[in-house]
């Protein structure tokens, strides 16, 4: 099977998932309303005591910028309370289980103790990443993108191991390393398959969109812009849902050996081959895995 088909096959058996329980798809939805309300209220708190209006401009006061870390910690919370809830849920559906939006953030919240600190990792990485790209321009940019694709393949299943592990951020940092030499492969090929599943509407939402400026008429600009976003959230919940079904699915081969639910129809030997370790082959023989909406693919 080439990669291709094996991105392929991984997206269609996600997407059964999804299909068979549509509950799923809530958490990509709750985490971006929970992230939106954050910016709300962060900018409106910057807006109101965080700028300093000068002779020479405006700048950020203090406060402004202690909001603003305080908006990253938010935003990290929020994304990764919800994928903790998700993983939670697709968990329970691939078990053969039927699994609700109580039950899964009922599993998320005794995990609130672990998820917590794995946030602030997490929002730490991403403002050292952000001030690496403004302090060194085009060069930074490209530093801070690749150091960041790094970092979402080797924590992609960080919080699948704290929600079913219930472990810390350090030991959940180091296992998800360890499981990721295990299936590196599997990895890299289900975050570039899902991306590519994103691409064809992203191109047909900017497609639409550029049909609706060059319009150059609000009658006929608006209407399709608004398609546009629409389609555009509609994909990022679907895609972002498929991720956190997909990262479940790995983390049960990685670590257990074993292909759950939907995806236990695959040609195993060429869709889920573990790299070969030292004395195995399997996750169940490793010692004994990140992520985010919206990051993350996730991913956050």
């Amino acid at each position: 099977m080439s990669r291709f088909q094996t991105s392929w096959e991984i997206a269609k058996r996600s997407w059964a998932v999804l299909k068979s329980d549509k509950t799923l798809a809530w958490f990509p939805v709750l985490s971006a309303l929970g992230s939106l309300l954050v910016v709300a209220i962060i900018g409106g708190l910057i807006a109101l005591a965080g700028i300093d209006s000068t002779s020479t401009g405006d700048s950020l006061q203090p406060i402004g910028w202690v909001l603003i870390v305080v908006a990253y910690l938010a935003l990290a919370i929020v994304q990764t309370y919800f994928l903790a809830a998700l993983v939670a849920g697709a968990d329970q559906r691939l078990r053969g289980n039927d699994s609700t939006v109580r039950t899964a953030l009922d599993i998320a919240n005794s995990r609130l103790h672990r998820l917590l600190p794995w946030a602030v990792v997490t929002a730490t990485v991403t403002m050292v990443l952000q001030a690496i790209e403004e302090r060194f321009g085009i060069v930074g940019t490209i530093i801070g993108s690749l150091l960041g694709a790094a970092w979402s393949v080797v924590t992609f299943l960080a919080v699948p191991i704290i929600v079913f592990e219930d472990v810390g951020p350090v030991n959940a940092l180091k296992r998800s390393g360890t499981l990721l030499k295990q299936t590196w492969g599997e990895n890299i090929i289900g975050q570039g398959g899902l991306g590519l599943l994103m691409l064809l509407p992203m191109l047909v939402a900017f497609g639409i969109g550029a049909l609706g400026v060059a319009s150059g008429t609000a009658v006929v600009a608006i209407p399709l812009i608004g398609v546009a976003v629409v389609l555009l959230l509609l994909a990022t919940v679907i895609v972002n849902a498929l991720s956190g079904i997909y990262r479940t699915a790995l983390y049960h081969f990685a670590a257990d050996g074993r292909v759950p639910g939907e995806f236990s129809d695959l040609d195993l030997h060429d869709a889920f081959r573990p790299r070969r370790l030292g004395r195995g082959t399997g996750g169940a023989a490793g010692s004994g895995g990140i992520g985010g909406f919206f990051g993350g693919p996730s991913n956050n």
